[in-house]
């Protein structure tokens, strides 16, 4: 399926005055233009997710607010160990968080007993800060150029703004139980997820990401399935050099739900790419009305997209993620 999106060029507010879907607000972008002005309470959700892949460490790290909790994430992958850091915090009532709604740049934070993250914009960079049980966090991840905006229309009261910005230079460092590691220079990457919008109870879906150098060029590869099927919406896209090439098919996921080791594959009119990994996150949350289950395979993209001017881009040699999440919330 294909979708018939355009393209929006100007500042556009997500909402109208009564809390709906602006319909001038579908569509999608290549830098933020949504101004996010959520209104009511109950069934919003805002989210910043930082993703971070590096030849030692994996990072994910999560500010949301969920209107009636704040969800806080913090999680670590020592490649040469296998060793698993991950700290939750879930505070009632989503205290405890700053998520603008407004135009970026802006600083989102959360500060938990267990859990300290700081996401702060400049026109520059992103720098990127975590402290939790023994381990510190300073990074910068590098301004990019062309970044992914989406808005998924599932109704005019349930609609999800999404904005992927990959292939993000990052350096700075991370110190663990006070060892530092300095992140080496183009060999790390950050992505950033970032969400404002009013969901269903119930949401399954497929991510994919991959960042990377390939033939002397910067590759950044967004693939979405699953929750935008059925709303005209996808969020694919290949970025080349920083440049967004919108890919607006839905592709077919494929992977082993009893063993997500195994390769993962996805393909559609104009991708065919195959991931294969190297270590699986299995994560599961359970407090009460929020619960979720996400099988997140960090691993090596091999395959190509094609470009909307027909040339074949190969993705080789990206490092990133593919992942199957399904939450209640």
């Amino acid at each position: 399926m294909s979708s018939s999106f355009a393209e929006i060029t100007d500042v556009v507010d997500l909402c109208l005055s009564d809390g709906n879907l602006n319909p001038n607000a579908r569509g999608y972008t290549r830098r933020p233009l949504h101004r996010t002005n959520l209104a009511g309470w109950g069934r919003n959700k805002r989210w910043e997710y930082w993703g971070i892949v590096t030849p030692r460490y994996v990072l994910g790290m999560t500010i949301s607010s969920l209107d009636y909790a704040s969800v806080n994430q913090f999680y670590l992958l020592d490649r040469e160990t296998g060793k698993e850091v991950e700290i939750a915090s879930t505070v009632p009532l989503g205290r405890k968080v700053t998520l603008p709604d407004t135009l970026p740049p802006f600083t989102a934070r959360a500060t938990t007993k267990k859990v300290v993250l700081s996401f702060a914009d400049t026109a520059e960079a992103t720098t990127i800060r975590a402290s939790v049980a023994g381990i510190d966090v300073d990074l910068r991840a590098e301004a990019g150029e062309d970044s992914l905006g989406v808005v998924v229309p599932w109704s005019s009261r349930l609609f999800q703004y999404t904005l992927k910005d990959l292939a993000r230079v990052v350096t700075g460092s991370i110190t663990v139980d006070g060892v530092r590691y300095d992140l080496p220079a183009k060999q790390s990457w950050a992505v950033l997820d970032r969400g404002r919008g009013r969901w269903p109870y119930s949401a399954t879906w497929n991510w994919g990401a991959g960042s990377g150098i390939v033939k002397r060029k910067k590759v950044g590869l967004q693939l979405g399935g699953g929750w935008t099927v059925g709303t005209g919406s996808t969020e694919n896209a290949l970025f080349v050099d920083g440049h967004l090439d919108y890919i607006p098919n839905e592709l077919g996921w494929t992977f082993d739900g009893n063993d997500f080791m195994q390769p993962w594959t996805v393909v559609g009119d104009r991708v065919n790419v195959t991931l294969t990994p190297f270590h699986v996150r299995n994560a599961t949350t359970n407090a009460l009305i929020v619960s979720g289950e996400t099988h997140q395979a960090f691993g090596e993209w091999t395959g190509w997209v094609r470009r909307s001017s027909g040339k074949e881009i190969s993705v080789d040699g990206l490092v990133g993620w593919a992942e199957v999440a399904a939450n209640r919330w």
